[in-house]
């Protein structure tokens, strides 16, 4: 280790590709946050149906989803979809399998809103002549989001963390260009500290933006 000579040109050379692969992280999981949110809400409303068959459909759904590492689902729609016929690209297998994988997860803090929504609600909604939909769209919804953000930008951040699974189906993200920048140059301790940089700066800055949304959209006290 004493022999070690550090060389932070090497990372200044490859700036250029550290940012794209920053910006390739945050584009997967933008979108498959996006999309996972939106599987979370119907997931969520599924959850407490009181159809059986369309609530345990979704119980089995989350709980396959919760109890299968996201790398392993990344493999299988990458690797084993094509030989179904189902074939997609880099990103957009990635994209899919974030998605799915962020959906069970998000399906659970909706679930958890709902059950804690007073009742009265939806009484009051009926009330004024509201079906059941328009309950659920125009009221429950809108309540819904404000009242589980917090736990919402937990699941945010580490979705966007979960994007560095991507190295291993060959996608350019930050952590395969590390990898890259680590195996052509031999500089280990350059590499690595200066992707851990990169991500605790944007995880921050993510965080940041997440609690400016919450304050925002806070039920007053």
């Amino acid at each position: 280790m004493k022999d070690y000579q550090y060389n932070w040109d090497v990372i200044w050379r490859n700036v250029d590709n550290l940012l794209y692969g920053l910006w390739l992280d945050i584009y997967m999981a933008f979108a498959s946050v996006l999309a996972g949110t939106v599987i979370g809400l119907f997931v969520a409303f599924a959850l407490i149906s009181k159809h059986g068959l369309i609530r345990r459909s979704a119980q089995t759904y989350v709980t396959a989803i919760r109890n299968i590492p996201l790398m392993i689902i990344v493999l299988f729609i990458y690797f084993g979809l094509p030989d179904a016929g189902l074939v997609f690209g880099e990103i957009e297998s990635f994209v899919f399998a974030l998605t799915i994988y962020a959906g069970a997860y998000i399906a659970e803090v909706f679930r958890g809103g709902l059950i804690a929504m007073p009742k009265g609600i939806t009484e009051a909604g009926l009330a004024l002549g509201m079906s059941n939909i328009k309950v659920n769209i125009y009221i429950k919804i809108p309540l819904l989001i404000r009242s589980v953000m917090p736990a919402l930008s937990n699941n945010y951040i580490s979705l966007f963390k979960d994007a560095s699974i991507a190295a291993v189906i060959a996608i350019p993200e930050l952590t395969f260009q590390t990898r890259r920048i680590n195996l052509e140059t031999f500089k280990t301790i350059e590499a690595w500290s200066s992707a851990t940089v990169i991500y605790v700066i944007t995880c921050f800055f993510i965080a940041f933006l997440l609690r400016r949304v919450e304050k925002r959209v806070a039920i007053p006290k």
